[in-house]
């Protein structure tokens, strides 16, 4: 028998399989061809009113209130009939039907916009011109939304923005670094602008590891792209802790940089005449040479100052065994228009003499503003017979002579550089024992504004016991001065009292004070705090007059105000 389908609920009833019958086989259709027992299903004609198919509803919580209440004796209960998750099975699943929804839109957009869906009619509820738009943001790839911020931007607001960072902290390895984020960042790094102060470092490995030579290689590649691509406007450049190669930088910069003025080489080895060479040819510009804490050769550097010495201002080195010869090419007038000269020495290297005709330099740079010897003792050396006797330094406006060793500058010696210079504003003489308060009265300055005497500990044991002539000192200088170190002086109460009340009656101008190991009594520090509203640095430590909790050093307006309280 065939099998039939039953209307309504009832049972499908199916013959046993291989059971015989007159029409087509178990597997094959009406035609012939092979089917299964659904599809002769399919091929037979339903009823005449077929009744399409009812879903089952789903099953629903039973009706009625779902909690329970209870009176008790001083509260009524409400307790619910439903368990903590009974509600989560009747929830309908709403995140899933977005989802579908979500990507059967992105689905049909996708068919829109690439022409291979059946319809491209757009949908009831999407306007035309949102589907314009979104055909547009489609076309665009992930690679061009990252870097389309970029472009807007101005170049020249970026280069303004890189200018701050490279003041702040330098052009390497700032620009190095920002030049690889894009292009527009990569074109506003290389602006030439940028790259006109330049302090290069030995960064490329740890200390005290040996440099292997292809590392060598890659130094030396890396900083001649940046000598001939990077510095064409460089104007002054620093070199720091390089121990090989300091004559190819030196080399490389003063071929690509026609316009550097400013020359550092710091705790830098294997300076040879060659470099010396090389910035007197191509660096007609040169201003400022500093080599302080550097090997150098001293015959290439005076060398230097002999043929382009006519346009240095700024000469700074380091105390050697050599220094003399370029003392000597000073004193020839090899420099006349130097500004700055500064002569240190190292740490370790103890005590330090330096003969010096002071005459001759006088004589050989006359338009010298600032000079600094610091830890280096000046040996006096007589000048040459013959020589007109100069006018001392008629420009200099600051004299360093500061050590931590005995001092062996006296009055005369201190009358022998000032005699010839009413310009003067800063006086460091800390560590010169042997200048008295009379060789100070004497000298032409008026308007001396810094004036660091102070004596250190091992420098107080050529003191006298007891002397009364600071306040002659604040009683010239009292309107002018700035900043006052009389640290460790043996000066008097009275005479202590005395030079505060000079300064107390200027005109505010007072802003550093340092008192340590002096006489001084709460009376002249009440009377200086009191009128000085501008201080902000008070060293009191070490004052035996005053009593204990006040022997310190303040810092700050604020804390010298809270010190006037803490006297009254």
């Amino acid at each position: 028998m065939d099998p039939v389908v039953g209307g309504g609920d009832a049972p499908l009833a199916v013959g046993a399989p291989g059971a015989a019958s007159s029409g087509p086989g178990p597997s094959e259709g009406p035609d012939g061809s092979r089917g299964s027992a659904a599809g002769k299903r399919k091929c037979r004609a339903p009823s005449a009113d077929p009744k399409p198919k009812k879903r089952k509803k789903k099953a629903r919580p039973p009706a009625g209130p779902g909690y329970t209440v209870h009176e008790g004796e001083d509260m009524l209960l409400v307790i619910s009939n439903t368990r903590q998750h009974d509600d989560l099975d009747w929830c309908p699943k709403k995140k899933k039907k977005m989802t579908k929804k979500k990507k059967t839109t992105t689905t049909e957009k996708k068919t829109l916009v690439e022409g291979k869906g059946e319809k491209n009619t757009p949908q009831k509820n999407q306007h035309p011109a949102e589907l314009a738009v979104s055909g547009e943001h489609s076309n665009k790839t992930a690679k061009d939304l990252d870097n389309s911020w970029g472009d807007s931007l101005p170049e020249e607001v970026l280069v303004s923005i890189f200018q701050m960072l490279v003041v702040q902290d330098g052009a390497v390895p700032f620009l190095c670094r920002v030049a690889r984020v894009c292009r527009l960042w990569n074109v506003a790094a290389s602006s030439p602008s940028l790259w006109r102060r330049v302090s290069v470092g030995y960064c490329w490995m740890a200390p005290g590891q040996s440099q292997p030579p292809t590392m060598e290689k890659d130094i030396m590649d890396t900083f001649r792209w940046l000598a001939e691509d990077r510095f064409s406007q460089l104007r002054a450049f620093t070199l720091n802790h390089w121990k090989k190669n300091v004559d190819f930088a030196v080399e490389a910069v003063s071929r690509s940089c026609p316009q550097l003025t400013s020359l550092t080489l710091s705790y830098c080895t294997g300076v040879t005449g060659t470099a010396f060479q090389s910035l007197a040819g191509h660096c007609p510009a040169l201003e400022s040479i500093n080599v302080q804490y550097s090997d150098y050769q001293v015959d290439g550097l005076a060398h230097l100052l002999d043929t382009n010495g006519s346009t240095i201002r700024r000469l700074l080195f380091t105390h050697g065994s050599q220094n003399d010869r370029l003392l000597a090419a000073l004193s020839r007038g090899c420099c006349p228009g130097l500004e700055l000269l500064e002569i240190n020495t190292k740490l370790d290297s103890g005590f330090c003499q330096l003969p010096i005709s002071i005459q001759a330099l006088q004589r050989g740079c006359p338009n010298l503003k600032t000079f600094r010897m610091l830890n280096v003792i000046p040996v006096h050396k007589s000048a040459r017979k013959g020589l007109d006797s100069p006018q001392g330094f008629p420009l200099l406006e600051e004299l360093c002579m500061a050590t931590t060793a005995v001092s062996v500058m006296n009055n005369r010696d201190l009358w022998e550089l000032l005699s010839g210079s009413p310009r003067l504003r800063v006086l460091d003489l800390r560590g010169c024992s042997q200048v008295t308060s009379q060789g100070l009265e004497v000298l032409p300055c008026g308007e001396l504004e810094c004036l660091f005497w102070g004596q250190f500990h091992n420098s107080k044991v050529g003191l006298p016991s007891a002397t009364n002539d600071l306040h002659k000192l604040t009683e010239k200088w009292g309107r002018s001065l700035r900043e006052l170190d009389i640290a460790n002086h043996l000066f008097s109460e009275d005479d202590l009292e005395r030079a505060m009340g000079h300064l107390a009656q200027g005109p505010d101008a007072l802003r550093y004070l340092n008192l340590s190991g002096t006489r001084v009594t709460p009376t002249a520090v009440r009377l200086i705090i009191g009128q000085t509203m501008a201080l902000s640095y008070l060293n009191l430590s070490s004052c035996r007059n005053l009593r204990r909790g006040l022997k310190r050093l303040y810092r700050g307006e604020e804390d010298v105000r809270q010190l006037m309280v803490a006297l009254q």
